[in-house]
Order: structure tokens, then sequence, then C-alpha cells
């Protein structure tokens, strides 16, 4: 409940946009619209995808805003929103990937490629720094209960402590789920490396 730099701490901003003052939300949004994208980015994968999961977990914090109590940490109430609308994005992928399959497995069935829009995604990709691309494909790769603390850890600069609380479980399962995803964090770059 610390004052951000202006001296209105998130706290009494939620509070205020609860009033119906949408310039407290205003102000929310623009303190942390960057750190959600940072972390939206590594858990997804896709700097596109990750601006809209950033957009849904606004959208969702400021419908779900009457139901916030402001003497709790609006952060790690914000970070939960977020985190739960990158599970539903990764959902969304899985059933995109499955159809996908299906789609190949039936020519008739199959969308006609739009040239455009592959070439446009060529040139996209071409502009990305090939090492950050990898890292993020394996970041991105890791399951949800090892990429979570680890994002919320690196980018977010968490302690494992905040960690637990935030994901609702010990210190020590924590550091287990860091020591596993930096593990296989190693092993998925390694193997990226080896196509490349």
């Amino acid at each position: 409940m610390t004052p951000d730099d202006d001296g209105v701490s998130n706290e009494q901003l939620a509070a205020q946009a609860q009033q119906g003052g949408r310039a407290g939300f205003e102000t929310l949004v623009k303190r942390h619209r960057a750190h959600l994208y940072r972390l939206a980015r590594r858990h997804v994968g896709q700097s596109d995808d990750a601006y809209d999961v950033v957009q849904d977990t606004f959208i969702a914090a400021w419908e779900a805003l009457p139901r916030y109590d402001p003497g709790r940490p609006f952060l790690p109430w914000l970070r939960t929103i977020m985190l739960n609308k990158c599970r539903d994005f990764g959902r969304r992928q899985t059933v995109r990937r499955w159809l996908l399959r299906t789609y190949a497995t039936e020519p008739s069935l199959a969308p006609t490629p739009d040239p455009a829009s592959e070439a446009e995604d060529e040139n996209s990709e071409a502009r990305e720094a090939i090492r950050l691309e990898r890292l993020d494909r394996a970041i991105s790769a890791l399951p949800a209960s090892y990429k979570e603390p680890l994002l919320l850890t690196t980018v977010a600069g968490l302690t494992q402590e905040a960690v637990a609380a935030q994901l609702h479980t010990t210190t020590k399962a924590i550091e287990m789920r860091l020591r596993r995803a930096r593990q296989q964090l190693a092993k998925v770059l390694a193997e990226l490396d080896g196509e490349g």
C-alpha cells in the first residue's frame, strides 16, 4: 500500500475507480501496462498476443473492480487476473492447434492461406532477434506451473515468498518449480539451438 511517485497508492486509485473515477483506473493502466506486458510476452510467446492478453486483463479488472477490496494490495490482484488471462489464452491455443491438425488431415476443410498475411508474418519474424525469439519459444513451451513462478521472479522481480503468496502455495514449492523450470528451459533452448 505504498504510494507511487505521485503520492497516490494503487489501492487509493482503485478505490477512486470503484466510485466511478475513470481517471483513477486510467492511471492504474498507465502504471502497470508495461509490467504486465513483459509478463504476458514471456508467458504467451508473441508480442501481438501479449498485447491482447494485457488488454483483456484490464477489461476484466475494470469489470471485477466492484469486487476488489482496497484493503488488499492491488498489484497481486491485477497479476492474478493477468495470469488467468494467460491461461485462457493457452487453452484457446490448444484448441486452435487441435483444429489445425484436423484441417490438415481433411484438405477440403483447410482454410486458404493469405499470401499477404504470410509475407507480413515472415517480415515481422525477421525483425526480431533470433535469440529472444528462441527464448520466448522456450519459455512459452514450459508448463504453466513452472512458467508462472519463473516469470514472476525474473520479469516481475518478486521474491519467492511473494510468488508463493501470489500463487497460493509454499515457498519450498516455488523453489522446486523454479529449479525445474530452469532445467527444462536449458533443455528446450539446447534443442532450439540445434535447429538453427
